[in-house]
């Protein structure tokens, strides 16, 4: 029997267990969420597999997207970085990554992560109806809203592009297409607010 899957994923084994088991999922781990944008953020100019491939290095690299160990990183951790190969090493990328965690504990001294991140889809998954993948949207009032808030709290490489393709990543919108064994699925997990 042929698995049928979104448009935009390739043969790549890594791809597909992302596709399968991590995208579209509501996340609501502040920690996880966290990470999420940062490597999202990453993404700018690349394409997502780059991302992907290179998670478990951006993980080692930044103390398991820990915000605490993150913010607490120097401009030496910087350069150190900016020798690893199993990363993005752009400098900017580097440092908003850093900066990111900084503005994460400014903004989690009143409330949770989860809490402001949902906030923009008044904490529910918006279900989508699409036929093909391309037909989805690359930005929405809703990733602008939250693209124009996290820049307001500090936060880089969070336009409004990324911030969607976070919400997608995130269950914020289910995006897979109606064909797509996923999609049901994350209907049924999808969050009602």
């Amino acid at each position: 029997m042929t698995i049928i899957r979104c448009g935009w994923v390739s043969d790549d084994p890594i791809y597909q267990q992302y596709h399968d088991e991590v995208w579209g999922r509501p996340e609501l781990n502040d920690q996880q969420l966290f990470a999420k944008l940062c490597l999202d953020g990453q993404q700018a100019g690349l394409s997502w597999i780059t991302i992907l491939k290179k998670q478990p290095a951006f993980e080692q690299a930044f103390h398991q997207f820990d915000p605490v160990k993150v913010a607490a990183m120097t401009d030496d951790d910087v350069e150190r970085l900016m020798t690893n190969k199993g990363i993005i090493r752009s400098r900017a990328k580097i440092k908003a990554i850093i900066q990111n965690a900084r503005a994460y504990l400014a903004l989690t001294e009143t409330q949770s992560f989860s809490d402001f991140i949902w906030q923009f889809t008044d904490h529910k998954t918006i279900v989508n109806r699409w036929e093909d993948y391309r037909t989805a949207p690359t930005s929405t009032s809703e990733s602008k809203a939250m693209a124009k808030a996290l820049k307001k709290a500090g936060f880089k490489f969070v336009g409004e592009t990324i911030c969607y393709a976070f919400m997608q990543a995130v269950g914020m919108v289910n995006d897979h297409t109606i064909d797509c064994h996923c999609y049901n699925k994350i209907c049924e997990l999808a969050r009602e607010g």
